[in-house]
């Protein structure tokens, strides 16, 4: 991302040589790790804005990465509010016990840990909470070099909430509208007289959810969206405002299918598939942006401002066009292999088909089996599996993808607007199980591996959690008191344990498909587990 070298160094000529030294190597490093971590940022969280389509095979996956970027892009440049929520209302860099280099090794040391821990989750397929991990990272580093008195332990609890809440309501949003939905529409999602009986108002209800969170929520602060909302929202209410569009995209449906007839049946749902697609990743980019790019252009506005104080330095405005450069590394990170992994163990977590490629622990595997003895036994309400021309599974049909987007970018979308940074990882795994559950995709084919893969998933999470404060904590007194050569160790541990986790990653990956080729009858489990 260009910036002007000499505004970083200017400031900081008059400080000790020490301290020149140390800032200006801050700097040069939150450009270079800014880009990094924006990569896996993209990386990681491209599970959450394509698996929905690309399981479904609405899309392929790099047509899917292409319509997501542009929309990450787009989310990316109306992100300034949550952005001020990750730079700085987390903790407080003007606080007394924080000088500028105390300030500067937090975001620093933040970077040092979050890329790595990024890579290693996206490297075994794992998709992490960039959210939660920020957060924590943020947590563990202010208060290892300031103490608890310079966190927002207010903003902190606000966020946290967030996230715990978005989980709830998605989980609880998305099994509801899935059973919902799957009881009027059933497995027919193609055929023209179901369509017009409940096509209408199932799609209608989608896009008019899709428009009022997105638009009146999600980008609340730009000025049309302003102007609309006083005048219509503001004026007859939300209810009414989501009624009216609720008729009229269900109207619009309806025509549609009377004057397209099969054809417009045929495309309804995978085309509200990829609207959902678009929304999700715009609300992506508006809200998991401040994931990356926060620490390491609030360190570049600490740097370059110095002189007006640390305070001022941090109500910097940010340039639209870094925001959007930063959108562009996340669509890039979307397009490498361990986003296609992190995308593939997402859609087989949560498939409606018998064989599943998936690794889990033994203990995780053991536990599942065990709850599947005990479930009640009812009709699985999840489509048949069927394959393409092309030879590949569909993991979801166009019904549930929709459902899955939907849930999860109004989710996001309404969060972004009252500026708190949640989880998109946690929105759409969320989303993913609880439509899974309400289709009892639990209770087909390999389906201890489905439930210990999600109960492992939310067990690294934890993990994620405990691991980003301390090693956040550690790094930031190894940068602050070591200063330039801090940050060589912290950058050295980093590529050295990428090294390692990338060799097993890779060895893990290995066993996981010949696991797969070796379970040659699909219907393994129907006895065992009576799917």
């Amino acid at each position: 991302m260009p910036f002007s070298l000499i505004g970083v160094i200017t400031p900081v000529l008059g400080a000790t040589s020490g301290e020149t030294v140390f800032l200006m190597g801050a700097g040069v490093i939150a450009v270079a790790m800014l880009l990094w971590d924006t990569i896996e940022v993209g990386r990681n969280d491209a599970a959450n804005l394509v698996n929905a389509v690309f399981g479904a095979r609405v899309l392929t996956r790099r047509t899917a990465v292409y319509v997501a970027g542009i929309a990450v892009v787009l989310g990316a440049a109306a992100s300034s509010q949550v952005m001020d929520t990750a730079r700085k209302g987390i903790f407080d860099p003007a606080h007394p016990n924080l000088s500028l280099q105390k300030a500067v090794a937090i975001y620093v040391a933040v970077y040092i840990v979050d890329t790595v821990l990024l890579y290693s989750y996206s490297a075994f397929g794992m998709p992490v909470s960039t959210t939660a991990c920020l957060v924590f990272e943020l947590l563990g580093a202010a208060t290892a070099l300031g103490g608890p008195e310079v966190v927002s332990w207010t903003t902190a609890g606000k966020v946290l909430l967030a996230i715990v809440s978005s989980i709830a309501i998605t989980g609880m949003a998305g099994f509801l509208i899935q059973r919902i939905v799957r009881g009027a529409i059933r497995d027919r999602t193609t055929n023209l007289g179901v369509l017009l009986a409940h096509g209408s108002w199932v799609g209608g209800g989608m896009l008019a959810g899709l428009t009022y969170f997105m638009l009146i929520k999600g980008m609340r602060d730009v000025r049309i969206v302003q102007s609309l909302n006083h005048e219509f929202v503001q004026a007859y209410g939300a209810l009414v405002t989501l009624l009216v569009l609720w008729i009229a995209y269900a109207a619009i449906i309806h025509v549609l299918l009377i004057l397209f007839g099969k054809r417009a049946a045929r495309r309804l749902f995978p085309a509200l598939a990829v609207v959902g697609t678009f929304a999700m990743a715009f609300a992506f980019g508006q809200n998991d942006l401040a994931n990356c790019a926060a620490p390491g252009l609030a360190t570049l506005n600490l740097i370059r401002h110095a002189d007006d104080g640390v305070a001022a330095a941090t109500d910097v405005p940010i340039a639209a066009w870094a925001l959007a450069g930063c959108g562009l590394l996340m669509a890039g990170g979307m397009m490498t292999r361990n986003a296609q992994r992190v995308t593939s163990a997402a859609v087989h977590a949560g498939s409606m088909a018998h064989q599943v490629r998936l690794w889990a622990p033994g203990w995780c595997v053991a536990l599942a089996r065990l709850l599947l003895r005990y479930r009640a036994r009812r009709p699985i309400l999840a489509p048949l599996p069927e394959v393409t021309p092309a030879g590949k599974t569909m993991h979801y049909d166009s019904l549930r993808a929709c459902v899955i987007l939907a849930v999860s970018a109004g989710v996001i979308a309404t969060a972004s607007g009252f500026g708190l940074p949640v989880s998109t990882t946690y929105v759409a795994f969320a989303a993913v199980v609880a439509t899974g559950a309400a289709d009892r995709i639990f209770q087909r084919g390999d389906a201890d591996l489905k439930l210990a893969r999600t109960m492992w998933v939310m067990f690294s999470w934890v993990a994620a959690i405990v691991i980003a404060s301390v090693a956040a904590g550690l790094a930031c007194l190894l940068v602050y008191h070591q200063g330039v050569v801090g940050i060589g160790l912290g950058i050295g541990a980093n590529l050295l344990i990428r090294r390692v986790f990338k060799r097993r990653a890779d060895a893990q990956e290995k066993r996981v498909r010949e696991a797969a080729r070796e379970r040659s009858h699909p219907e393994r489990y129907a006895e065992e587990y009576g799917g």
